[in-house]
């Protein structure tokens, strides 16, 4: 026991020899980073067939009720709101994740999951209210509501998208100074 520290080497129960290569920050970074991409590919995933679907659904739909052609409502809006919201912008996020690595930072899952509950919340009440404008049925105000409430978190999303995206862009920044600083230091 050097230095006070419990030699764990060849122990049963920790299960880990000297020889193993210990994690380093920079190690549990990159597994970081691509948890966070797989977490990003599921969402696109899931919002592609979601999307497709909502197009599928609005022409069914519309044929089945008999509403006119080229009559634009709410529920052609899904379809698009989707695909560009969940598919297009996460695509984007996910390359600027694997160039900045905007996971290494807690405001990059707070962006995650705020956004995601907006574009979900917008979807549905795009969904909902364009159902009931296809049948010729009243709406109400609550869902305008509940829409808004999926819009200001789709907003808030985006500020802390951005303001991940400053953090992750200063710490690279930081880095290539202390590269520099650190090369000319040994020449």
């Amino acid at each position: 026991m050097p230095g006070g520290k419990i030699d764990h080497s060849m122990d049963p129960v920790c299960g880990r020899d000297d020889q193993a290569e210990d994690m380093t920050l920079d190690t549990v970074s990159r597994a970081s980073q691509r948890t966070a991409q797989q977490l990003l590919l599921r969402a696109i995933a899931v919002y592609t067939v979601v999307g497709l679907a909502a197009g599928l659904f609005y022409r069914e739909f519309t044929k089945a009720n008999g509403y006119p052609e080229g009559l634009m409502g709410q529920l052609g809006l899904a379809h698009t709101h989707i695909l560009t919201l969940g598919l297009i912008v996460l695509l984007i996020v996910l390359a600027l994740e694997k160039v900045f690595t905007l996971s290494a930072s807690r405001l990059f899952r707070w962006f995650f999951w705020i956004y995601n509950a907006g574009v979900v919340l917008t979807a549905a009440m795009l969904i909902w209210h364009g159902m009931l404008q296809v049948q010729d049925l009243e709406s109400s105000k609550m869902i305008a509501g509940i829409a808004g409430v999926g819009h200001m978190l789709v907003g808030a999303g985006f500020v802390l998208l951005l303001l991940s995206l400053r953090t992750a862009i200063r710490r690279e920044s930081v880095a290539q100074v202390s590269a520099r600083r650190e090369s000319a230091r040994l020449d």
